[in-house]
């Protein structure tokens, strides 16, 4: 895995609602891989996360506004879920502009559970195949993708690879597929 080392993955959080385990299971691989990753949310200071978008979680440091975030240093967007999460990065326009900028230049995205809002709000689901949490397949068909119920789904259609998967139940398997996207 020594080429990985070089590797740099970007995830995108608000500050309060991320899923705990969408959050430190992908960083904890990651970085044991030796992939530098940064954490970036709306504010600085700290992420809280929740667990299952109702108790208290662990508290991770931000490392980088996303105002302030240069995507193009950056090989991998990461996008994880929790309700909360995803529906206020959906609506934000730094979280916005950096997964379009991904997608535009080429670059791979992973996404899991309810991380996908933030690609159905900026219209990158269209003609791409992906999975997420159930509740959300409704979103993805009516924005133009076609949504699958499997354990994780790589869709290289639109110019960019599209990483998703359903839910914490599933992590191992998604981030086995980080690392295999990002050994390419």
């Amino acid at each position: 895995m020594s080429e990985l080392t070089d590797k740099k993955v970007l995830v995108v959080v608000s500050n309060r609602g991320v899923e705990q385990d969408e959050l430190k299971e992908p960083v904890e691989k990651l970085e044991r891989a030796g992939i530098k990753v940064t954490i970036a949310a709306p504010e600085t200071g700290q992420v809280q996360t929740l667990v299952g978008d109702w108790d208290l979680g662990e508290v991770f440091e931000v490392d980088e506004k996303l105002s302030e975030v240069r995507e193009s240093e950056f090989d991998l967007l990461l996008v994880p879920g929790g309700t909360l999460n995803a529906d206020n990065l959906r609506l934000d326009t730094d979280a916005q502009r950096i997964v379009m900028s991904f997608a535009a230049s080429g670059r791979p995205v992973a996404s899991i559970c309810h991380g996908p809002w933030l690609l159905v709000e900026t219209g990158l689901v269209k003609n791409k195949t992906l999975t997420s949490y159930k509740s959300i397949k409704a979103d993805v068909i009516n924005a133009g993708g076609t949504w699958k119920d499997e354990q994780v789904f790589r869709c290289p259609a639109e110019n960019f690879a599209l990483i998703t998967s359903r839910n914490p139940g599933d992590l191992a398997t998604f981030n086995d597929a980080i690392i295999e996207e990002l050994s390419h």
